[in-house]
């Protein structure tokens, strides 16, 4: 059955049970995992069959996929299917938090961005500037109260929880290499803003797209700034990389990993261009008073947020603060209080 909303077609109206894999092209299996927030589910990807099966992207590391994962590999393995390798999109809980567990099992090597793995191993480890309290440190120069700053510094080591183990070692994918995964021609796409090194990939035989969370079809990408780069531009890299898209046929099949897959990719591009620009406009209205990013929360989030959405939402809040500086529509202040505000330049 197909359904179109808005200007997207939609071939698939229903997700997969999780541990349940559909077809959606040939040589290409849907499964989808349940994640414990808002945010309900993933989409994963198997290509190939037989003895030459990659997995795209794994679930979070917890029990409830784990124990999916381990009765799906029972039938999997019983019916001849082998899997060869692992192909990470980026580096978030949800799609790396198995991908140690499941190479480890199986004996595959796990291909994924330099940037990706690197940025991994340093929330596991909490080094070079990834840990909890620099990540609290730069929210309070954002303006957020103490009382939150604690609650996020006693959930402790957030990721870890996700993902339990990174790989040791890796196969690295490079934007714009071309690879064969389950004897099909695949080119790597680099896209930033939401991660460092968020890994799409795109098949031109079966016009497909594998767009990992850069390319969303009814919520938009988070777009973020970590504390290791405070001053950082998301929202240009992010808007960048979803316009590398725009080369692509418009009957484009694109598996996004939440939501259902959908044809109208130049649409989809034109969409999120709207939505920041709308989003920076919005801010803009703000700034005639100084005003730091958590003042501002409300003007970009009206629903009420816990602690895991309020830690994307301060991060998109600032990234959208800072594009105003970048493109000359703010100004940045450090107040005696040490406080960070923005202000409009007029």
């Amino acid at each position: 059955m197909q359904m179109r909303t808005a200007t997207l077609d939609y071939p698939f109206d229903v997700r997969p049970a999780p541990g349940v894999s559909t077809l959606v092209a040939p040589g290409v299996r849907w499964l989808c995992m349940p994640l414990p927030f808002s945010l309900n589910h993933i989409n994963l990807w198997l290509l190939g069959e037989g003895e030459q099966c990659v997995l795209v992207d794994t679930g979070l590391g917890d029990a409830v996929t784990r124990g999916i994962w381990s009765e799906f590999f029972v039938g999997f393995e019983r019916s001849g299917e082998r899997l060869e390798q692992i192909v990470l999109t980026h580096y978030h809980p949800d799609h790396a938090g198995n991908a140690e567990w499941l190479a480890r099992e199986h004996a595959v090597p796990v291909w994924m961005s330099t940037a990706e793995y690197l940025l991994g191993h340093a929330l596991l480890t909490e080094t070079a500037g990834y840990d909890m309290p620099n990540m609290v440190a730069h929210f309070r120069r954002h303006g957020l109260d103490e009382a939150r700053c604690e609650q996020f510094i006693k959930r402790g080591n957030v990721y870890a929880k996700g993902v339990p183990a990174l790989p040791r070692e890796y196969r690295r994918l490079i934007d714009g290499d071309h690879v064969t995964l389950a004897g099909r021609p695949w080119e790597v796409i680099m896209g930033y803003g939401h991660s460092p090194e968020h890994a799409a990939l795109y098949c031109s035989e079966l016009r497909l797209l594998i767009a990992g969370d850069m390319l969303l079809p009814r919520i938009t990408t988070n777009v973020n700034v970590p504390a290791t780069t405070p001053e950082e531009d998301s929202v240009m890299r992010f808007l960048q990389s979803v316009r590398r898209f725009a080369r692509l046929p418009s009957d484009t099949l694109v598996l996004p990993s939440h939501g259902l897959p959908f044809r109208g990719v130049h649409e989809r591009i034109t969409q999120l261009q709207v939505h920041h620009a709308e989003r920076d406009a919005l801010l803009a209205e703000h700034l005639s008073q100084p005003r730091c990013a958590t003042d501002l929360l409300p003007v970009l989030f009206l629903r009420e947020l816990d602690m895991h959405q309020l830690m994307f939402a301060l991060s998109e809040t600032i990234a959208h603060l800072n594009h105003l500086v970048h493109r000359g529509r703010a100004q940045r202040l450090v107040g005696a209080d040490g406080v960070i505000r923005f202000v409009s330049p007029h």
